[in-house]
């Protein structure tokens, strides 16, 4: 799958002039105004005019990442707390107001970008955008109402992370792929992080990021540019600018070794390998190599027609799944990842080395020309299916700008993955995808301990 696709379903937008600037439809994309507001808000729009829906999102860019060290998770906690109301609209009335309507509204928080969004009747786009543009400077906090946010924070990390062990590998093996980069640290934030967390902590991230001049608005549905034009001056250029902070990371070394994780719990019902590599970015790379690794990624791993799949679960019949994705839509350096289960009781060290054996044979031999067009087919149809929902194009658009990916780059991702080469995707491969460049986690089924009291077991031989 594409990582335009793949992320949430993301790609592409950046920046504009002051006046309404389209972007005709093509094979490549859909029909895209763009414009900034005088306070610097940019708004992008992407008519569809099927039915009388419009889905709202606003932008921020700030993540994960961007968090001061020993405060890890406040991006994520202040998206909790962005629903606790504002000195205009008392706790819950926004929410209340999207249901009264039949619409709906979330919000996600990534590593480099915090967005909110709703999808309602056509109609209804001016009371959302009054709603949003309020709580983008309004927000109002007490202790009353952060300090329960912050217990549904831990149990949400308790249930979605601590509980799981391939979640809690993936957050080992993110943190190890990662020596000095902030992409080192989880979304959710670490637990004993998550606990010293209030309501200044909350209020000072919100002042520092929170800003027009930091957001995107995207509106995709039946709209008119002029018309979103003028509801955005209205509600949004209401709101004066911040001085907001440009983005200023530590960034990671040259990878120097291979690392190696494991985790063993009672709980594991499918043991699983994983290996993280440390790649670049649409952002980063150089040339067309990210387009490569979105090859690469398809062919190496991209369903049951995959090298990984056909080799270790068709012939060799000893994993029960294995597959790869790359994730291209990020601000910095970013990961290739491969992963297999083992079928029955092969050991795992028995399916790394078949895996090597798969991914050694592709860097040195290449691939076929059969698999680079299946795998070109597969990434165009993706992309081209996920234009069909207005709120996928949101995301898409939405994600790519807080990345600083161009639109342009996303109109024309398709146009650009058709003009990969076999050498390209040999090329990415074998200057990549190499053991000093990556992370290897073992995840294992263990024995659950004794009860406590319980009687040692005899083991014959020992005294």
């Amino acid at each position: 799958m594409s990582r335009f696709v793949m992320v949430a379903i993301l790609a592409a937008g950046t920046a504009a002039s002051a006046a309404l600037a389209p972007r005709n439809a093509s094979a490549a994309g859909p029909d895209i105004t763009e414009f900034k507001l005088d306070n610097g808000m940019q708004v992008m729009v992407i008519p569809d005019h099927r039915t009388p829906v419009v889905t709202h999102m606003v932008w921020y860019k700030v993540g994960s990442a961007d968090e001061q060290p020993g405060k890890s998770g406040i991006a994520h906690f202040l998206e909790h707390l962005m629903f606790k109301g504002t000195e205009k609209h008392k706790q819950g009335e926004f929410s209340a107001e999207v249901a009264r309507l039949g619409g709906q509204e979330n919000a996600f928080t990534s590593q480099d970008y915090t967005a909110y969004f709703q999808r309602v009747a056509k109609e209804h786009l001016e009371k959302v955008m009054g709603f949003e543009a309020d709580r983008m400077t309004g927000l109002k906090l007490s202790d009353e109402v952060v300090l329960p946010e912050r217990d549904v924070v831990l149990e949400e990390r308790r249930m979605r992370t601590d509980s799981e062990p391939g979640a809690r590998l993936g957050e080992i093996m993110q943190a190890t792929t990662y020596v000095n980069h902030p992409y080192q640290h989880p979304i959710i934030g670490w637990e004993h992080e998550i606990r010293q967390l209030n309501k200044d902590d909350a209020l000072d991230f919100y002042k520092r990021f929170y800003a027009p001049n930091n957001a995107l608005l995207v509106v995709t549905g039946d709209v008119k540019p002029e018309d979103v034009k003028a509801l955005a001056e209205k509600t949004y250029g209401q709101v004066k600018p911040a001085d907001t902070p440009p983005r200023a990371r530590p960034q990671e070394p040259p990878p120097q070794a291979h690392r190696r994780v494991a985790l063993a719990d009672p709980r594991v019902a499918q043991p699983s390998i994983q290996r993280s590599y440390l790649v670049p970015s649409e952002r980063t790379a150089q040339n067309d190599e990210a387009v490569a690794l979105d090859v690469l990624a398809q062919i190496l791993g991209g369903g049951q027609t995959s090298r990984l799949y056909t080799t270790l679960a068709a012939e060799k019949g000893i994993a029960a799944g294995a597959g790869a994705w790359y994730q291209g839509v990020a601000h910095d350096d970013t990961r290739f990842v491969v992963y297999a289960s083992p079928r029955g009781d092969v050991p795992l060290e028995e399916l790394e080395a078949a895996m090597d054996g798969v991914i050694a044979e592709l860097a040195e031999k290449g691939v076929s020309e059969d698999e680079l067009k299946r795998a070109k087919t597969q990434l165009t149809a993706d992309m081209i299916y996920a234009q069909d929902n207005q709120a996928t194009l949101a995301r898409i658009y939405g994600a790519a700008w807080a990345t600083g990916i161009d639109a342009e780059k996303v109109r024309g991702w398709p146009e650009r993955v058709k003009t990969v080469t076999a050498q390209q995707v040999q090329d990415a491969a074998k200057r990549y995808l190499v053991h000093s460049r990556a992370v290897t986690g073992h995840l294992k089924a263990a024995e659950a301990p004794a009860p406590a009291g319980a009687p040692a077991e005899k083991t014959e031989g020992r005294p």
